[in-house]
C-alpha cells in the first residue's frame, strides 16, 4: 500500500545508472581537455587494474556484510529494533552518513566546480556547491512531505469507505483501534520513505566514487582508498540496513534494496574501467556533471542524517525518556562521524 505513494526505487535507480553510463563516453568528443593532472610518478595501468579488482570484490563483500547485518539482528534479542542497543549502534551508522556527506561529499564537489581546469566564469564566481546542495535538501522535503501527505489521504480515503459501509455501532467500537493503527501505518511509511530516499543519495555518491576509481591509473592512490571505501560501505551500508529493516519490507525489496547499494560501487569501477580510454576525469564536462551530482548527493545525505535519523530519534520518546541513553547515542554519532572523518584523509 505504502508502495503508492511514491515511485518504485529500483526504477529510479535503474534510469539514473543509465544516465550516468551514457553521458559519460560522449565526454570524449570534447576538444578542450584540462591537462593539469600529472602524468608521471605513480602511474601504472596494469598494477592499477590488479587492484581495481581487488577493490570490486573486497567492496562488494564488505557492502553487503553491512547492509545484511541489521536484517539477521532479529534472531538477536539485544539487537532488536526496540532494544538500547540497536539505537546505540544506529546512532553510530547514522553519524558515519552524516560525515559522508559533509566529509567526503561536499569537499568533492567543490574540488570538481571550482577546480582550475574550469572558467573563472561562472564557476568561481558563484557558490554553486553550496546552492545546489542547499535545493537539493529543499527537494529532499518536498518527496518526503509530499509522499507522507499523499499516503495519509489515501488512507483516509479507505478508512472513510470502511467506516461509511459499517454501523455506528461497529464504528464506535473500532475507532480507537483504526486511529493506532493508523499512526502504526504512518510510522511504517516514514520509516519507507526514509529507507529509499537514503538509498537514492549513496547510489548516486557510490556510482560517481566507483567510476572515479575505475578511470584512475594510479595504484598509490587506488591502494589506501579500497580500505577507505570498505570502512564507509561497512558502516554506511549498517545504518542502511537498520532503515530497511524499521521499514519491515518483504524479502523481494529488501533484496533489491541489497542489491542496489552492494553492487552500485563496483559497477561504478567497472565503468569506470570500461570507458578509462574515453572518460577524462579532468574534462570541463566529467567536473560539472560529478560536481553537481555530488553537491546534490551531499545536500540529500546531510538533510536525511540531520532530520530523518538524528533528530527523528533524538526527539522520540525513547530517548527523551532517558538521558543515559541520550549520552552513549551521542557518543556513538561522535565516533562514527569522527571515525569517518578521519577517513577523508585517504579518500
Amino acid at each position: 500500500m505504502a508502495a503508492a505513494a511514491y515511485p518504485k526505487l529500483e526504477t529510479l535507480i535503474t534510469l539514473l545508472l543509465l544516465i550516468i553510463s551514457s553521458a559519460f563516453p560522449a565526454l570524449a568528443q570534447e576538444q578542450e581537455q584540462c591537462r593539469s593532472e600529472s602524468t608521471g610518478g605513480c602511474h601504472d595501468r596494469a598494477a592499477a587494474l590488479k587492484f581495481k579488482i581487488i577493490a570490486v570484490c573486497s567492496i562488494l563483500v564488505t557492502s553487503m556484510i553491512g547492509v545484511c547485518l541489521p536484517l539477521f539482528t532479529r534472531a538477536v534479542p539485544a539487537l532488536q529494533p526496540d532494544k538500547d542497543l540497536f539505537v546505540i549502534v544506529k546512532s553510530f551508522a547514522s553519524g558515519v552518513i552524516l560525515a559522508t556527506g559533509y566529509m567526503h561529499v561536499l569537499p568533492d564537489s567543490f574540488d570538481d566546480l571550482r577546480s582550475p581546469c574550469l572558467p573563472d566564469h561562472p564557476w568561481k564566481e558563484f557558490p554553486f556547491t553550496t546552492f545546489i546542495a542547499m535545493l537539493s535538501a529543499v527537494v529532499t522535503l518536498m518527496v518526503d512531505s509530499f509522499a507522507m501527505s499523499y499516503y495519509k489521504r489515501y488512507c483516509s480515503e479507505i478508512a472513510g469507505q470502511k467506516t461509511y459501509s459499517n454501523s455506528p455501532s461497529v464504528e464506535m467500537g473500532h475507532a480507537k483501534n483504526e486511529q493506532g493503527h493508523d499512526e502504526m501505518n504512518t510510522q511504517l511509511l516514514r520509516h519507507r520513505v526514509v529507507a529509499q530516499v537514503l538509498e537514492l543519495g549513496i547510489v548516486v555518491h557510490s556510482v560517481v566514487i566507483g567510476m572515479a576509481m575505475g578511470a584512475s591509473d594510479n595504484p598509490c592512490t587506488i591502494r589506501p582508498l579500497i580500505a577507505a571505501l570498505c570502512f564507509h560501505q561497512l558502516f554506511e551500508g549498517m545504518g542502511l540496513g537498520g532503515c530497511i529493516l524499521q521499514a519491515e519490507y518483504g524479502r523481494k525489496m529488501k533484496g533489491i534494496l541489497v542489491f542496489f547499494f552492494s553492487a552500485t560501487t563496483p559497477l561504478g569501477i567497472v565503468l569506470g574501467i570500461g570507458l578509462s580510454n574515453v572518460y577524462s576525469p579532468t574534462s570541463r564536462t566529467a567536473l560539472i556533471v560529478v560536481g553537481i551530482l555530488n553537491a546534490s548527493s551531499a545536500g540529500l545525505l546531510n538533510y536525511m542524517a540531520l532530520v530523518d535519523l538524528l533528530a527523528s530519534d533524538f526527539m522520540g520518546p525513547k530517548l527523551q525518556e532517558s538521558a543515559r541513553l541520550q549520552a552513549w547515542c551521542y557518543l556513538a554519532v561522535l565516533l562514527g562521524a569522527g571515525g569517518m572523518s578521519v577517513m577523508a584523509i585517504w579518500a
